[in-house]
């Protein structure tokens, strides 16, 4: 059982942290990410590997969801039956409440599940105004683009099995959304997630805090904003072309099927270049599919629209839920099959500090590790010292 914490620009109590992680568990292995926080910081990430950690460096900071995936991978490389448990560095996620998620975790194997585990806080008594209303916020983001419900989207207290580190590491993002990708990754990868009561503690009010509840919740879903927008505006075009071109000709059907065309092609066009931001795929073959795609929702609409209101449902119901059902539809293949990403992201290889003896300076990363981005090949855990 590995507990990863990543870590940038760090408080004194990190080191405490570990050495009680350690103590509370002699057996668990700590591994923390230092995501570029600088020469500055560099008594504490000493500390912490004195108190018995191994330390990761990133020469430059590249976000939590970054320093978290560089852990995910040196732990798949070095120990690939390891579980994961991921901490705060604030100190805000006490070492009984690691413990509670680990032991989630160890059960869940006993009963041959595999599933992300959740440590969840209550958002009552004592909690920052900030952060309360923060976590509404992306509670209800996060709700309205899943249909699910989560307690605590923003914590950063969470058990991966093993077996779901590959499925981590394939996840976008470097920073703060990284976590809520994850979370949104839930239904479309068919895993499993259940949630563990933890206490709730903010030192100095979460002042400490990079995260940025609205602001990170939004970049999350802002593909999904732009895709309704895209479709909200394609409508408008369908229906002013249509309305022009019906009172110029007279012709109805052909009005119709004219309009369908601008609208698709604008929808197109916003959703290559804004939405999907796919400018670097052949258009020909994306057009193709979108076209496709274009013909098998009329169909689908059709075909649901006309079984829902021969089954006695009035035609304004029908048609909120047939695009509601189509609109999601449309935006997981478009994203998935018109528009697919060419250019995954991947966690890079990153210069590594190696442990060495308790209280000695770590070497900075040489041009080699940097050019190079070979894997790490030191040992995973250094010997701890037991003074």
């Amino acid at each position: 059982m590995f507990v990863l914490i990543p870590a940038f620009e760090p408080g004194p109590r990190m080191p405490a942290l570990v050495a009680d992680l350690l103590r509370t568990d002699p057996d668990r292995d700590v591994l923390v990410v230092d995501d570029g926080s600088g020469p500055a910081f560099a008594s504490v990430f000493d500390a912490a590997r004195e108190a018995g950690a191994h330390v990761l460096t990133h020469p430059a900071n590249r976000g939590k969801g970054a320093a978290l995936k560089t852990g995910f991978a040196h732990i798949a490389a070095h120990d690939p039956d390891a579980d994961v448990v991921t901490a705060d560095a604030d100190g805000q996620h006490t070492p009984a409440d690691v413990c509670r998620v680990a032991d989630a975790l160890r059960t869940d194997a006993a009963e041959g599940r595999s599933a992300l585990v959740l440590g969840v806080r209550g958002f009552d008594g004592a909690v920052p105004l900030r952060s309360r209303l923060g976590n509404a916020a992306s509670r209800g983001l996060f709700r309205l683009a899943t249909g699910r419900r989560v307690t605590d989207t923003q914590t950063g207290l969470r058990g991966i099995p093993a077996d779901r580190l590959s499925w981590a590491l394939g996840i976008p993002g470097d920073g703060f959304e990284y976590e809520q990708r994850m979370l949104l990754r839930l239904g479309p990868d068919q895993v499993s997630a259940h949630e563990v009561p933890v206490d709730t503690v903010y030192l100095d009010r979460n002042s400490s805090s990079h995260f940025r509840p609205v602001r990170d919740s939004l970049r999350v879903l802002l593909p999904v904003l732009l895709f309704a927008s895209s479709s909200l505006a394609a409508f408008v075009v369908d229906t002013v072309a249509l309305l022009v071109l019906q009172a110029l000709t007279g012709w109805l059907v052909p009005s119709i099927i004219a309009a369908r065309v601008l609208s698709a092609t604008a929808n197109f066009v916003v959703n290559r270049r804004v939405v999907f931001r796919a400018r670097g795929g052949s258009m020909l073959p994306q057009a193709l599919r979108y076209g496709v795609l274009a013909l098998a929702l009329l169909a689908s609409n059709i075909a649901w629209m006309s079984f829902l209101t021969d089954n006695g449902l009035a035609l304004l119901p029908a048609k909120v839920v047939t695009e509601g059902v189509l609109f999601v539809l449309s935006y997981g293949v478009q994203r998935s099959l018109v528009f697919p990403r060419t250019d995954a992201e991947t966690p890079a290889r990153v210069p590594i500090s190696r442990p060495g003896p308790p209280g000695a300076t770590a070497r900075a990363p040489d041009a080699r590790d940097t050019a190079s981005g070979s894997p790490d090949t030191s040992p995973l855990i250094p010997t701890r010292s037991t003074s």
